[in-house]
């Protein structure tokens, strides 16, 4: 089979990302890329492939595009996605697949109709711990789940909202941004459906403690409820750690056994105590994505291809379909209509 050829829209940190990783791999093609942005104030001089400023025109001219990575604005990414189904295109969309669970529906519609796939890029399930909990739960080896507790506590300050003094033309705003669990933590989210399933009876407070000056929500939120399938679980987050990100975990009391995954990242092992059971020391995690001034999850995006690439070539099944992109989306705005 041919190369596999791609199309980015939005070239910001991840755009220029997956760029990268189509290129590294040696089963993909990339096409052209689109941003609003002009090529040189992005730094894109090095990509050489065609540069557009509109998307509707890269997908009109570029038909030899097969999958289209969506890494503009949340706000944005259901509407990206709409278009690309549109060409007939399957369709790479980074966290979140929507900023609501009637816009991924109705993409899921769209999808089906064209017989095309969306790959929701959720690249923490690939870090060791976290499918190493996975294998744990599933397994039965925990017995019955208690309480489940994910803590996130980063930095997200000035340096991250602010550029030579402006205000950042989308981060922290309602309409592009959608949230402190949208943008920051729902990655953290995705691994507590995936593994421990749904919710419901949710209670939350929230509040903004550091940042009037630069976001439209809340950087702080206490969110507690109960698992569909038993026990009950909490998110206690933040965005307002002075200066450096302090943690993600997530601590699992069960009735066999209790677990901490910690770190920084969800990336290791802290605590392990389970009945008939003994741990062995995993892979180590990839490192977080660097962006200078602050840092997000872990550096999984080459998995993410490479699954895409089997799906496409029918050698396995997607890692993170769109009902599970929606399921993601529509736990975070259960959260939020609280507010």
């Amino acid at each position: 089979m041919s190369k596999i050829k791609f199309g980015v829209i939005g070239m910001g940190h991840i755009g220029k990302r997956h760029a990268s990783m189509v290129q590294l791999n040696n089963e993909c093609e990339l096409v052209s890329v689109c941003d609003v942005l002009d090529k040189h104030d992005l730094g894109l001089e090095e990509i050489n492939v065609p540069f557009y400023n509109s998307a509707k025109k890269m997908l009109e001219e570029e038909s030899s595009i097969d999958i289209v990575c969506v890494c503009t604005p949340n706000g944005l990414h259901a509407e990206h996605t709409s278009l690309a189904l549109d060409y007939k295109k399957h369709v790479v969309v980074e966290k979140p697949m929507g900023l609501s669970k009637a816009n991924c529906e109705q993409l899921i519609f769209k999808a089906l109709h064209v017989n095309k796939h969306i790959f929701c890029v959720m690249q923490n399930r690939y870090s060791p711990p976290s499918q190493w909990l996975k294998e744990i739960v599933c397994s039965g080896k925990l017995g019955d789940i208690y309480n489940v507790q994910i803590n996130c506590y980063w930095n997200r300050d000035d340096r991250y909202y602010f550029k030579n003094g402006e205000k950042h033309a989308w981060k922290g705003t309602n309409d592009l941004d959608g949230g402190t669990l949208f943008t920051q933590f729902s990655h953290f989210v995705d691994l507590m459906y995936w593994i421990f399933g749904d919710i419901t009876d949710i209670q939350a407070k929230f509040d903004n403690f550091s940042h009037d000056h630069s976001i439209e929500f809340e950087d702080t939120g206490l969110v507690n409820f109960r698992f569909v399938d038993g026990g009950m679980g909490s998110i206690n987050y933040s965005s307002s750690v002075w200066d450096s990100n302090l943690e993600s975990s997530v601590t699992v009391i069960a009735e066999n056994g209790t677990i901490k995954v910690g770190g920084q990242y969800m990336n290791k092992v802290e605590y392990c105590n389970i009945k008939d059971y003994t741990f062995s020391e995993l892979p180590a995690s990839n490192p977080a994505n660097d962006y200078g001034s602050y840092k997000g999850s872990a550096n999984n995006h080459p998995y993410i291809f490479e699954n895409v690439v089997d799906v496409i070539k029918n050698r396995k099944p997607i890692s993170t379909n769109a009902l599970e992109g929606m399921k993601v989306v529509d736990i975070i705005e259960r959260i939020y209509n609280l507010k």
